[in-house]
C-alpha cells in the first residue's frame, strides 16, 4: 500500500518499536522491520539510513512523549506537593497504560546505539523537579535538612522507574490501583521522614 513519506515513516517507526521492545536492539534486523511493514529494505535505509537511525528515532519520539506528559505536571508553580507527585506518577502510568513497549523500550534502551538524549535524561530531570518541590517542603521544616532533597528525589525517581517496568509486564493490576499504592508508598514516606543532620560539610 503506497503511503505519503511521513504516513510510511510513522508506520515504520511503529513496527520497529514493537520490534525493539520485544527483543532488544541487538535481537532486530533491517529485514524484520522492512518485512513487518511489508516494505522492501531499501525503503526503511531511505527513511532512516539503517537500524542505528530507526532505533535512535524511535527512542527519540518516546522520550519526547514521556517528558511532555511528565513535564505538564510541572507548569503550575502554585501546585501543592501532594497533587504535583500524583500528577507525576500517574502521568507515569498513563503513558505505560498507552504505551507499555515504548516504556520498556526506555527502560531497557541500549545506551551505545542513542546519541545525545536518553532514557536517564528524562529520569535525571524529573528527579531535579522533585530535588526542588523537596527542597521548599524542608525548608518549612526546622529538622530537615534541605541540602539532602536531591537524596530523595533520586530514590523518588528511581522507584517509579521500577515499579513502572515491573507493571509493564503486570498489567493483570488495574493502573488506578497502581497510582494508589505508589502515592500511598511515596507519600507516606515522605511524611514518616526523620531529621538525620546536616547532609553537606560547610
Amino acid at each position: 500500500m503506497r503511503m505519503k513519506r511521513d504516513e510510511r515513516r510513522k508506520q515504520l517507526m511503529a513496527v520497529a518499536l514493537d520490534l525493539f521492545a520485544q527483543r532488544g536492539y541487538d535481537g532486530v534486523a533491517v529485514e524484520e522491520v522492512a518485512g513487518a511493514a511489508g516494505v522492501s529494505k531499501p525503503v526503511v535505509y531511505e527513511h532512516f539510513g539503517g537500524k542505528d537511525g530507526l532505533y535512535q528515532a524511535v527512542v527519540e519520539h518516546e522520550m519526547a512523549h514521556l517528558s511532555g506528559l511528565l513535564r505538564a505536571g510541572f507548569k503550575d508553580p502554585a501546585t501543592r506537593p501532594h497533587q504535583l507527585l500524583h500528577t507525576i506518577v500517574e502521568a507515569t502510568f498513563d503513558y505505560i497504560d498507552s504505551n507499555a513497549a515504548g516504556f520498556r523500550l526506555l527502560s531497557h534502551q541500549s545506551l551505545h546505539a542513542v546519541e545525545g538524549g536518553t532514557f536517564s535524561t528524562v529520569i535525571t530531570d524529573v528527579a531535579e523537579e522533585l530535588s526542588d518541590l523537596l527542597r521548599q517542603r524542608f525548608d518549612e521544616s526546622t529538622a530537615l535538612d534541605p541540602h539532602s532533597a536531591p537524596i530523595y528525589a533520586q530514590l523518588l525517581a528511581g522507584a517509579l522507574v521500577q515499579v513502572g517496568t515491573w507493571w509493564a509486564d503486570h498489567r493483570e493490576v488495574p493502573r488506578g490501583v497502581m497510582v494508589d499504592h505508589v502515592m500511598n508508598f511515596l507519600w507516606a514516606g515522605l511524611r514518616g521522614l526523620q531529621p538525620l543532620g546536616v547532609t553537606t560539610e560547610g
